[in-house]
């Protein structure tokens, strides 16, 4: 009798199965139809998941469920509050938004695998010693927390290939000063992302030059990315805004908070939450040389610049600078990287500095660290693609495109403001010059020096946004480098970032009246200058009074 109960139970769930695969298949035909449209498409409703994720990350001080909450309620309101097809939407790969399509679009594994090689070299670095030998040099030479601010800047300003590599080398190589002149994490971590991107984005060869000369169709893109780099006003107030801020010595917001608890209390973090202050460090390895960190960063550097130029056909007779304008960065970092990897075994291995099992090890200790920022970057990059099912793009475009008819006097202000804001609700400054280049450049006269303003206050707002953002990818990386609570970076970079952004907007306003870099970009310096004295004048007041 039981074996007739147990074969009808099986029947039974056998149906079950069959009926929920039938149903998932037909949920997963309707989300995936190409003529599949959102209630929600292209309006206001498309920017609110972004949005309830970085408010909620700004409010809880945890990232990983606010990322999930905002791809969830995308998720809701693409499949017009469907809980079923919400869920599919979310993990899977039936649309181009999907969790799983993320993880396996090739763009972005080429990404991950970047960061994991990268991880893999940063911790040989450290069991070969070359960081710590480094970090004794710099100690001996770095008298002063302005020394050792000013040095991470120099070595951020010397890797310029690409923000990621910049972001956690300089972060793992200075870390050691900056503690050592109570330097808190905060101010370090703010020093790394104000030289990563806009570094990155005024040198011509640098995997963003790349992607945004891939973006612009029927120009030379590269041509038109270097005469847009007098115009970058966020990018260059920003490292103008930085340096002043260390050589003078002051800081305002929360970073004064910040910086006053690491001078006076030896207190790098400040706030309780300190994800890696229990961090123990392995002990330096004695046959360590400064020659095991620097020959691995140059051998990184030039291996990663011949990747890029070989997937844009440099070896097969294209020219250096066609190459880099139409190469694959993703793949050219990976195989760049990949190589590099090979080359410093043959650094390290030979010399006795590390043996096999050392640095094998350094394998799983290297994956182990990008743990955190390859799930954030999944996350973010998930909410992405959930924000674009829903039009996102699509609206903010039509924003631009409306306003393009406006008094074109204004028209970089505006693009500069809708790049910041598509930017900051999306978290990637590649995907929101990726979205408005191509309809920013048809609409404006191509031989005017108007198009070549606009085209860098879309670059330079992008930059901006990502800098805002707590799901930038850019913006973990440097809290990521710095080993600074991922929140914290944000909060206290916030208000220098914004404070650029207005003044930056201003200037734009002055370029399109005026039209002549050599008189604008001066102008926009001395503003930002003269804005710093008088709040520097204010933050010397309240100490004194």
């Amino acid at each position: 009798m039981s074996r007739k109960k147990d074969a009808t139970l099986n029947k039974v769930l056998i149906v079950m199965l069959l009926l929920i695969s039938v149903t998932f298949t037909a949920f997963a035909a309707e989300i995936g139809a190409e003529d599949y449209v959102s209630n929600m498409y292209a309006s206001f409703w498309s920017l609110v998941p972004p949005i309830i994720a970085i408010v909620l990350a700004l409010i809880t001080k945890e990232v990983f469920s606010s990322l999930l909450v905002g791809i969830l309620v995308g998720a809701i309101f693409y499949s017009n509050f469907n809980l079923v097809d919400a869920f599919l939407v979310s993990f899977t790969n039936y649309t181009d938004g999907g969790m799983l399509s993320k993880i396996t679009d090739s763009w972005n594994m080429g990404i991950v695998m970047f960061l994991i090689i990268l991880g893999i070299i940063v911790c040989l670095m450290n069991k070969a010693g070359g960081s710590a030998a480094y970090g004794a040099w710099a100690r001996e030479k770095i008298k002063t927390r302005r020394g050792a601010m000013l040095s991470t800047f120099f070595l951020g300003a010397l890797i310029f290939v690409d923000d990621y590599f910049n972001c956690l080398t300089v972060g793992s190589v200075m870390r050691p000063v900056t503690d050592s002149h109570n330097v808190s994490r905060a101010k370090l971590a703010y020093i790394i992302d104000a030289t990563a991107a806009p570094i990155c984005i005024i040198a011509p060869i640098s995997s963003w030059a790349a992607a945004v000369a891939g973006f612009v169709d029927g120009y030379n893109g590269l041509d038109l990315f270097i005469r847009a780099i007098p115009y970058n006003f966020y990018s260059l107030l920003t490292i103008t805004a930085m340096l002043f801020m260390v050589c003078k010595d002051f800081d305002f917001g929360p970073m004064a908070l910040h910086e006053k608890n690491a001078v006076e209390k030896n207190d790098l973090y400040t706030t309780a939450t300190r994800p890696y202050a229990d961090v123990t460090e392995a002990p330096a390895n004695a046959k360590g040389k400064v020659i095991d960190l620097l020959l691995p960063v140059i051998v990184l550097i030039i291996c990663c610049v011949i990747g890029m130029i070989y997937t844009g056909g440099f070896f097969d007779g294209e020219s250096f600078i066609d190459a880099f304008g139409n190469c694959d960065a993703a793949v050219g970092l990976m195989l760049g990287s990949a190589f590099a990897l090979l080359l410093i075994f043959f650094i390290y291995i030979p010399r006795g500095v590390l043996t096999l099992v050392e640095f094998m090890d350094c394998f799983t200790e290297g994956f182990k660290a990008m743990v955190p920022p390859i799930m954030i970057l999944t996350f973010a990059w998930t909410l992405s693609g959930v924000t674009g099912l829903l039009g996102a793009d699509v609206f903010v475009a039509g924003l631009l495109e409306q306003n393009a008819a406006m008094l074109q006097i204004f028209l970089p202000a505006i693009a500069f403001l809708i790049s910041v804001f598509l930017a900051f609700s999306t978290g990637t400054s590649w995907g929101t010059f990726g979205i408005l280049l191509p309809i920013i450049v048809p609409i404006l006269d191509p031989t005017s020096e108007l198009m070549i303003i606009t085209v860098a206050a879309t670059l330079s707002g992008a930059v901006c946004g990502d800098h805002c953002s707590p799901i930038s990818d850019t913006t973990i990386m440097a809290s990521t480098g710095a080993q600074c609570d991922h929140i914290n970076h944000v909060s206290t970079q916030l208000p220098y970032a914004l404070l650029v952004a207005g003044i930056s907007a201003v200037n734009y306003v002055l370029a399109a009246l005026i039209q002549n870099w050599v008189i604008n970009l001066p102008i926009a310096i001395l503003s930002v200058l003269l804005v710093l004295t008088v709040i520097r004048k204010r933050e010397l007041g309240k100490r004194t009074a």
